[in-house]
């Protein structure tokens, strides 16, 4: 095993022990940054907001450069990064209190909860609305703080692990379809989707082999199958794929109109299940785990191999 992939083991495992650090996150940190160079570039322009990516990103990128160069041990360098970037087990943290609340009937409690996970207006939802909302979100992040580190953390190293997290952060912060950010956050959204593209279908694919070890390869194909078709459904191409793959994967149906602010979304048709009930929120965080891990089984094997391939 390289220094890469012992990396990525150790990150992982720091994730799964530790979750997120509870101060002087460097995640919160780059949002501050983000945050201070919107006021002196924000204009109503794409090439306003190609800029803001850039000099938001290049220097975090060349700081993660320069330090797989440091004399200190690569692994150590690529286990900080992938655990500073990983959110999984904090995901889990967001997710569940959600679950005991509705379990317990607290509708107005998770109301307030689950604005920690999602971004849609919770106000007037009703359990199995907030239900669904978890279930989506646990599905999508597992590919955004999740795949996406592990993956780009085997083709990269930590350049790559850093571009992906500072570029999924901008687009949370800037990526929406409002009037203020339909211009400005057009690259950051855009690039965004490049980054998360192969991670989202590793995560399918991830999330077939899981069902194919429990149920066989008929429900793995399902998966699959389904998955490809009902993700086309929904407005993002990255979310839709894995959104659909946990849907078929979980027996529920998930989609549907979704509300942000004045907005209202279609997400279309995720899957050909029963509708989403309380009991599982927590079936979808045992699926999200189950998946992190084959993904970090790929992500670690490949860049083993591939370390070995470049040696002979």
């Amino acid at each position: 095993m390289n220094a890469r992939a012992l990396g990525l083991l150790l990150g992982y495992g720091a994730d799964r022990l530790l979750g997120d650090p509870q101060r002087g996150h460097p995640v919160a940190g780059f949002g501050t940054w983000a945050l201070a160079c919107e006021r002196q570039l924000y204009a109503p322009s794409r090439t306003r907001g190609t800029c803001f990516v850039v000099v938001t990103t290049a220097p975090w990128v060349g700081l993660a450069v320069l330090a797989t160069h440091l004399p200190a041990s690569r692994t150590l360098v690529t286990a900080a990064f992938t655990w500073a970037a990983l959110g999984g087990r904090s995901l889990e943290r967001e997710a569940l209190p959600v679950h005991e609340l509705l379990f317990e009937g607290e509708l107005e409690g998770a109301r307030q909860r689950i604005r920690s996970l999602v971004g849609r207006d919770t106000s007037a939802l009703e359990a199995p609305d907030l239900a669904r909302a978890v279930v989506e979100s646990l599905a999508e992040n597992q590919s955004d703080a999740v795949a996406a580190t592990l993956v780009w953390g085997a083709l990269a190293g930590s350049p790559g692990i850093v571009l992906h997290r500072c570029v999924n952060t901008l687009d949370a912060m800037v990526g929406h379809r409002s009037e203020r950010y339909a211009d400005f956050g057009w690259a950051a959204a855009r690039l965004d989707d490049v980054l998360n593209w192969l991670p989202a279908r590793v995560s399918l694919l991830a999330t077939a082999a899981v069902v194919g070890a429990t149920d066989g390869t008929s429900a793995a194909r399902r998966v699959l199958t389904g998955a490809s078709r009902d993700g086309a459904r929904h407005p993002s191409p990255n979310a839709g794929p894995v959104e659909a793959a946990a849907a078929y994967a979980l027996g529920v149906q998930l989609g549907g109109l979704t509300t942000y602010g004045d907005r209202v979304e279609d997400r279309g048709q995720l899957g050909d299940g029963r509708p989403v009930s309380v009991r599982d929120i927590r079936r979808a965080a045992t699926l999200t785990r189950q998946v992190g891990l084959v993904v970090l089984g790929a992500a670690v094997t490949a860049t083993a191999m591939g370390g070995r391939l470049r040696r002979r």
